[in-house]
């Protein structure tokens, strides 16, 4: 059984008509109908809301009931998209914190040459040159540093849309 012939079986078990099933979940009866029709697959908050709300289990709702998950010959759209969401999810989180990485390597850089410009350098009563030299050099690694760290996500970022879309063009376009 499909997913959609699933949540139709839910709405149609608790007596509701679309709009009231929709109600109850706080969506759309549009959202209900492609639902149900196979066009389109909620996500898992409202799938949870569902579970709960009308007292089926997950596992029901998104496998199909006991026994589904041993076959694997069928195809199953609603696990397919959690996976998916998970998986994206975990990549957004990882691309994020990169780009923070790079950009804050890339502030650090600049605070150490606003540092380095503006630290004075004097010769001591032994005729000893004291100077900071340590924050010029330290500056360009944390900038190079930083603008790897940004190019290795956006090369990462581009290699991950042509493995989804199997193009170098921008997702949704």
């Amino acid at each position: 059984m499909e997913f959609g012939e699933r949540v139709k079986a839910v709405r149609t078990g608790a007596g509701l008509t679309q709009e009231q099933f929709a109600s109850r979940l706080g969506v759309t009866r549009q959202a209900v109908s492609n639902w149900e029709n196979g066009r389109n697959l909620p996500d898992i908050e409202v799938v949870i809301a569902m579970s709960q709300t009308f007292g089926v289990s997950l596992d029901e709702l998104i496998l199909g009931g006991e026994g589904m998950a041993d076959k694997t010959d069928e195809k199953n759209d609603m696990a397919d998209k959690l996976i998916r969401d998970g998986s994206e999810g975990r990549w957004m989180r990882m691309s994020l914190a990169m780009s923070l990485v790079g950009a804050m390597l890339i502030v650090v850089a600049v605070v150490l040459a606003v540092v380095a410009e503006n630290s004075v350098s004097y010769v001591d009563a032994s005729d000893m040159l004291l100077e900071d030299f340590w924050l010029v050099p330290v500056g360009y690694a944390c900038a190079a540093a930083g603008m790897l760290v940004l190019l290795a996500n956006f090369v990462a970022q581009l290699r991950r849309r042509k493995r989804l879309t199997g193009s170098y063009r921008p997702m949704g376009k």
